[in-house]
C-alpha cells in the first residue's frame, strides 16, 4: 500500500509502466518524423545510405574500411559510438569523409543525430552513405534514421542464438552479413542453425556469409551495394 495516494503496489507498476509506454511512443514518433525528413533528403541527393547494426566486436569497421577501398564508387561515413574518435580515424584513413558522433550515455544513433551529422559532412550526390550505429543489438532496432537499407553484421564468434535472443534487430534488416566465417573450423557454430533461426523472425532478410579480413563473400556483399534496385 502506498502511503502518499493509498494505492496498492500493484497499480504503481501499472500506472508507471502505462507513462513509460506513452514516453516511449511520443519519443518514437518524434523520431520517425525527423526520420522521414531525413529520407526525403536522402533520396532527392541521391545517397544511398545503409544503417550498419552489429554487437561490439562484429566488424563493422573493419568490413567498411575494406568496403571502402574496394567498392569503386563515392562513399561516406558517420561513425556512431559512445566515445573516443578511434574508429573515425580508421576510416579517414581510407579517404572517405567521415563524422563521428559520440552518444556519451547512449546506446545509439537517433534520427536527429544524423540529421546534425548530415548537414556536417554533406555526402555527395550518388555516394553510398555508411551509418555505424553504436554496438548494440537491442536499441538501434527501434530508432528509424532515414536510412534506405538495413544491414546486420554478426560474427561466428558470437554463437548463432542471436535471432531468437535478439528478434526486433533482426526482424527489421534487409541484409545479415554472417561475418568471419574463416574462422568457422575453430569456433562452434552451426550455420544452418543460425540460417534457419534467423529466417523464422525474417523471412525475405538475405544472409551472405562473409569475412572481412580474408575477403570471403565480398564480391556478392559489393554486387549487393551496387544494385540498381537498391534504393
Amino acid at each position: 500500500m502506498c502511503d502518499t495516494c493509498g494505492c496498492s503496489d500493484s497499480d504503481v507498476r501499472i500506472t508507471d509502466h502505462a507513462h513509460t509506454v506513452v514516453m516511449e511512443q511520443d519519443i518514437l514518433a518524434k523520431n520517425d518524423e525527423l526520420a522521414s525528413h531525413n529520407r526525403t533528403h536522402l533520396r532527392e541527393s541521391e545517397v544511398f545510405a545503409i544503417n550498419l547494426m552489429s554487437s561490439p566486436g562484429a566488424g563493422k569497421t573493419t568490413l567498411l574500411e575494406r568496403t571502402i577501398r574496394f567498392l569503386g564508387t563515392p562513399c561516406a561515413v558517420i561513425e556512431g559510438d559512445q566515445e573516443t574518435l578511434l574508429d573515425a580515424e580508421r576510416i579517414k584513413a581510407t579517404g572517405a569523409p567521415v563524422v563521428q558522433i559520440n552518444t556519451g550515455a547512449g546506446c545509439h544513433l537517433d534520427a536527429s543525430m544524423l540529421h546534425r551529422a548530415l548537414h556536417s559532412l554533406a555526402p555527395a550526390r550518388g555516394s553510398t552513405l555508411f551509418i555505424e550505429n553504436v554496438g548494440n543489438l537491442v536499441c538501434p532496432a527501434l530508432f528509424d534514421l532515414g536510412e534506405a537499407a538495413r544491414v546486420v553484421v554478426l560474427s561466428v564468434t558470437e554463437g548463432p542464438g542471436k535471432p531468437l535472443k535478439y528478434p526486433h534487430m533482426f526482424a527489421a534488416t534487409d541484409l545479415v552479413l554472417l561475418n568471419k566465417v574463416d574462422l568457422l573450423p575453430y569456433v562452434d557454430f552451426d550455420v544452418a542453425e543460425f540460417e534457419r533461426d534467423t529466417r523464422r523472425v525474417n523471412p525475405s532478410a538475405a544472409i551472405l556469409p562473409v569475412s572481412a579480413t580474408r575477403g570471403d563473400g565480398l564480391t556478392e556483399w559489393y554486387d549487393w551495394l551496387r544494385r540498381p534496385d537498391r534504393s
